[in-house]
């Protein structure tokens, strides 16, 4: 009993590590537009962290480096706890 609890829990967590590991690595689409987006910013790796939420989210980032957030409705409207925009 205990030898099949211990294969059990060792199982799960390979399984939910590999889950976790995928679940977080961001898609091709969103790291080459973030990039893009987040090129002239002062902090890149910041602006790449919340790129790539909000890209998750939205499935979408506008084009440029500032700006032309009415191209991505969700993007533009997404907010952070203090009530300001989330996304760069």
């Amino acid at each position: 009993m205990r030898l099949a609890l211990v294969t059990f829990l060792l199982v799960s967590l390979v399984l939910t590590s590999t889950f976790f590991e995928v679940s977080m690595a961001g898609s091709d689409f969103c790291d080459s537009k973030c990039a893009v987006r987040c090129s002239k910013a002062g902090r890149e790796d910041r602006c790449l962290k919340y790129c790539g939420i909000c890209c998750d989210k939205c499935h979408c980032v506008p084009s440029g480096t500032y700006g032309h957030k009415d191209e991505c409705p969700c993007y533009r409207d997404l907010k952070n706890s203090k009530g300001n925009p989330k996304c760069p």
